[in-house]
């Protein structure tokens, strides 16, 4: 029975993989501090939010490009102006042929809205609240955003997080991958004891690195799978 492996062993794994130190580095990225996280717009959550539920199960590529309608239609993700929007608009809204016409995801902007706005009113802003939320626990995120609000669960979520700035894992096939054979977990990916093991492991090897759940996720996919240079 395999086990964790110490984070020197993954990098150097990694960096011979990838033909170096610096060639490793160049593919990393850090989330944003908690203070600058803070300071991220509502509306940009919500907008990010939104794009990662229309982008599951989809062509990334069109949701890009028709985001700039996106936005527009919907006041660029204007809480207050979402939540007063009336349910025939929303059903008008959804049918424009600028955005992704599929109204169960549309119906997801409001619901999000308004989770948004639950928090900010408890919080002073959904930014706060997320930048405040303790990376070692950041399953604990997930499930929340999965539980409070529309459509979040999965990788929606931890995908939706990255691209904002908070510091996350994310559980790619390679990082899958990697847990399975060192038996950390063995069954579903989704399950509650794997992902606490899968949190644990994280926990770890931050303590040992002092680096960014973002980065450490980073390098071990590319230790393992087919990520050669």
């Amino acid at each position: 029975m395999q086990k964790l492996e110490k984070f020197q062993a993954i990098y150097q794994r990694a960096c011979e993989r990838k033909g170096g130190p610096k060639v490793l580095d160049s593919l990393l990225s850090k989330p944003l501090s908690d203070s600058q996280l803070a300071k991220v717009g509502d509306d940009r959550f919500l907008a990010e939010l939104t794009k990662k539920v229309f982008q599951s199960g989809f062509v990334w590529r069109v949701v890009r490009n028709k985001w700039p309608d996106f936005e527009r239609v919907f006041w660029q993700f204007d809480i207050d102006k979402l939540l007063m929007m009336p349910d025939e608009m929303l059903e008008s809204k959804a049918q424009d042929p600028a955005i992704i016409r599929n109204f169960s995801k549309v119906k997801t902007i409001r619901e999000n809205a308004l989770m948004i706005d639950s928090i900010r009113r408890e919080h002073g802003s959904f930014a706060k609240f997320i930048a405040q939320w303790p990376t070692n626990d950041i399953i604990g995120l997930w499930h929340f955003l999965k539980k409070s609000g529309a459509r979040l669960g999965g990788n929606t979520g931890p995908y939706a997080l990255r691209a904002l700035g908070k510091d996350t894992f994310l559980l790619t096939r390679d990082i899958e991958m990697y847990f399975r054979q060192r038996d950390v977990i063995s069954g579903g990916l989704q399950t509650k004891g794997s992902l606490n093991a899968i949190q644990h492991s994280f926990n770890e090897l931050q303590q040992q690195s002092g680096r960014s759940l973002q980065e450490i996720s980073i390098i071990i996919a590319n230790s393992v799978g087919d990520n050669y240079a």
